[in-house]
């Protein structure tokens, strides 16, 4: 197990190597927005379908016109979406409407505000060029064209795709199942107020936070400071989910029980301290197939490291070749009190300027056990160690909430 203080991106890089990819199960279309797709999705018929008009107009085939105009043609017939012309009838047009396919032989489409009706002729000045107003059969794709990959999360957009493309149901990942073990005899369930006691609060954060994930938590009872309970409740939750999560107990105080009972019940450790502050005292292991993570047990240590480590593993558990939520630029508006030997992950309020540009105000408080400011927090920022505050002016990483 490794003892140095690691970085954020060497801890992940560790945990992300020791992943272990879930296996996959057909869903609902209905059901699988989120999921990750698992097998390619490849086109058994094109798309587009067939030939089709994209505007309201008249259908008529280019070789029909001669020089330049203007042009008068006789109204054969009409087209409408479901409800096709098929005939091909020279030196003729075809009322056509918006997605309905082309009658044979057609190649154009003149839009019906460029012609004059008159009873069953239209007339036109000008000749459109071939294929205008027209999508083309397999203009999207083709016959045995990938139109999804596998490890790609669908969106809202992919699922249309795959709706069009005529299929019901998709193969994905399942779902990771996530125990969370909330440690420390001061803590009480909510409503059963006891005295010098604080009331659970993490684990209603950090299940939403693996909801994100589209993993499935599940909070297991208070675990006491103690071993034998300690290693009793890891023993059921690697009996019962695909990643352990503890929250508390996972430093070296007297009442940290949480790595000796990793050692009980033959799990091994990774690490389990990372250079960031809030957040050292992380822990990663695995036993057998199923993973483990400990969390701090202060609130922002705890949603701080779920975000920035868990949610990512968690995604890569899916087989997601993106596990990590989109990072963007932030300037800072106010100074950053910052770590001198570790990265600083503040909790922040982000405002796009006058000038564009993403300004973000670190919250005046940062202690870890502070959870105003995570309810009052858009994100987080990762500010470089250094001797000073960071300056206002500095720009940093930025990670919105929603985006984890």
């Amino acid at each position: 197990m490794a003892t140095e203080l690691l970085t954020l991106d060497e801890a992940r890089r560790r945990m992300l190597t020791n992943t272990i990819v879930l296996g996959s199960e057909s869903a609902p279309l209905c059901e699988a927005e989120g999921r990750v797709l698992r097998r390619d999705i490849v086109t058994t018929l094109p798309w587009p379908r067939f030939d089709h008009s994209t505007m309201d107009g008249y259908a008529i085939a280019t070789s029909d016109l001669v020089g330049d105009g203007p042009f008068v043609l006789e109204v054969r017939g009409e087209s409408a979406a479901g409800a096709p012309w098929r005939e091909a009838i020279p030196n003729t047009s075809c009322r056509i409407f918006t997605g309905a396919p082309l009658p044979l032989g057609a190649d154009a489409v003149v839009p019906q505000e460029h012609v004059r009706r008159e009873g069953s002729h239209v007339h036109f000045r000008s000749a459109p060029r071939k294929g205008a107003f027209i999508r083309a059969c397999g203009e999207d794709l083709a016959i045995g064209e990938t139109a999804m990959t596998a490890g790609k999360r669908l969106t809202p957009g992919a699922c249309v795709l795959a709706a069009m493309l005529d299929a019901d149901a998709v193969m994905v990942s399942k779902v990771p199942s996530v125990a969370l073990l909330p440690t420390g005899a001061e803590l009480y369930k909510l409503g059963a107020k006891t005295p010098h006691g604080i009331p659970e609060s993490i684990s209603y954060g950090i299940s939403a936070l693996a909801t994100q994930a589209r993993a499935k938590a599940r909070t297991y009872p208070i675990v006491p400071d103690d071993r034998d309970a300690t290693t009793a409740a890891i023993e059921r939750a690697f009996a019962d989910a695909d990643l352990v999560v503890t929250i508390g107990g996972v430093s070296v105080g007297d009442h940290d029980h949480v790595r000796a009972a990793l050692s009980d019940v033959g799990a091994s450790l990774d690490f389990f301290r990372v250079a960031i502050k809030p957040g050292k005292p992380l822990a990663f292991g695995r036993r057998g197939d199923k993973l483990f993570v400990g969390l701090p047990g202060n609130p922002s240590s705890a949603m701080v490291t779920f975000a920035l480590f868990v949610m990512p593993l968690l995604r890569a558990m899916q087989g997601d070749l993106a596990p990590f939520g989109p990072r963007t630029k932030a300037r800072l508006a106010t100074p950053v009190a910052r770590s001198n030997d570790r990265l600083e992950v503040a909790r922040a309020s982000f405002q796009f300027e006058s000038d564009g540009v993403l300004e973000a105000r670190a919250h005046s408080q940062q202690a870890s056990g502070a959870a105003t400011s995570l309810a009052g927090s858009d994100g987080l920022i990762l500010v470089p160690a250094g001797a000073e505050p960071a300056p206002v002016g500095l720009v940093v990483d930025a990670h919105r909430w929603a985006d984890f």
